[in-house]
């Protein structure tokens, strides 16, 4: 059920405006806590749309995973899944991340600095060292209590910003 669930969100999203999103990100400043170490290089940025979804345990929502599709030019590129890890879908590549820092926005779920811990292929994500996720807006977890068991999807968008060494 839950597989079924990752599946209809991510189909929507590709068939439903996550296709229509703009290559570059919006501009803005990246809080101090989330800038990437010197050392690294920027690689390629993509906006995401999706969503985060949450479960409830013990009357409270809990992050199960997020579903999103990163775009370039209006094109998918890329999705993003539990782990988190990203996977192009150009290439087959893929790359996991651990959070290392975060800054809160305001009514949105929090920008994210990510280190990488896992590498896969030989494509766009292979030597991926940082991610960065800016620009978030929604995918908070819905306010008050739940019942067990219940799920629910809360649609978010964010700029993901790609770093390698170098």
């Amino acid at each position: 059920m839950k597989r079924m669930t990752v599946a209809l969100a991510v189909g929507a999203l590709v068939l439903g405006g996550a296709a229509t999103a703009s290559a570059t990100p919006a501009a803005s400043k990246v809080p101090d806590a989330i800038k990437v170490p010197a050392g690294n290089r920027a690689l390629a940025s993509y906006p995401a749309e999706g969503v985060q979804i949450y479960g409830c345990t013990n009357g409270a929502w809990a992050l199960i995973q997020p579903a999103a599709v990163l775009s370039r030019h209006g094109k998918p590129v890329a999705l993003h899944s539990k782990g988190p890890v990203w996977t192009s879908i150009v290439d087959g590549s893929t790359v996991g991340a651990a959070a290392a820092a975060n800054a809160p926005r305001e009514g949105a779920i929090p920008e994210l600095l990510l280190k990488a811990n896992l590498n896969t292929g030989d494509g766009v994500f292979s030597k991926v060292t940082y991610i960065q996720r800016l620009n978030t807006r929604g995918g908070v977890a819905p306010a008050g209590t739940c019942t067990d068991g219940a799920q629910t999807a809360v649609r978010y968008s964010a700029d993901y910003a790609f770093w390698v060494a170098g």
